[in-house]
């Protein structure tokens, strides 16, 4: 699966929203302490006029999804990919990002998507609210090959979209049982309740996420 294949598969942007809050929301009880190791996070008040979904593997490979008025812009960075622009001359892989509409420039130029001076990106998607479908680059590949840009295991979650396939991956992640029921709970945006936190995490209550409850725009 590479970008074109994404494109094709992700759901809608508010869909796509929705499932990230969700996500956040999830890795923020199962993971209360140190929010530095949550896998996905989402910060509602990125900017004035902007919201930021994102994931950070600690290994060096990440995404971030830009919300806004515009629509959402996505770029992917896995650090391993032959398409890194550190194992070329710095610069993003030929076609990345040449074709990003004028309205998402500014997150192409995005500080926070750069380590000095070099962008960190091997993938990149993005959808006006005019599109009807999410649009990507015309990479240009070496020799007509296909290049392994991350998005094959980048965007697993988002592509499939369901409560199992999280669960699966926070058993895994976190090494602790994932109550199915209470993800479902979660995905559908359903009110915050002590009963649910503590269906996800025996050993918090509700009263400890006011914070996240505010910084991801969910509602208790």
């Amino acid at each position: 699966m590479n970008a074109r294949d994404v494109a094709r598969r992700l759901p809608d942007i508010a869909t796509l929203r929705n499932l990230c809050r969700s996500m956040a929301m999830l890795d923020a009880i199962l993971q209360p302490g140190a929010p530095y190791l949550r896998h996905h996070r989402f910060d509602a008040h990125w900017s004035p006029t902007q919201e930021l979904a994102s994931m950070d593997n600690g290994g060096g490979d990440t995404y971030s999804i830009v919300f806004s008025a515009a629509g959402a812009y996505i770029r992917g960075f896995d650090h391993a990919s032959p398409m890194s622009p550190y194992a070329g001359d710095g610069m993003p892989w030929p076609g990345v990002v040449d074709t990003v509409p004028a309205v998402f420039r500014s997150c192409v130029e995005e500080p926070a998507f750069h380590l000095d001076g070099i962008a960190h990106i091997t993938v990149c998607l993005w959808r006006e609210n005019t599109d009807g479908h999410w649009r990507t680059g015309e990479v240009d590949f070496e020799g007509g090959r296909l290049v392994p840009d991350g998005s094959d295991w980048l965007f697993r979650r988002l592509v499939e979209g369901t409560p199992e396939t999280y669960q699966a991956w926070a058993q895994r992640y976190y090494r602790t049982p994932v109550d199915l029921d209470a993800v479902i709970d979660v995905y559908e945006l359903r009110p915050l309740t002590s009963e649910l936190v503590v269906a996800l995490n025996p050993t918090v209550t509700l009263e400890q996420f006011g914070d996240a409850i505010a910084s991801i725009g969910y509602r208790a």
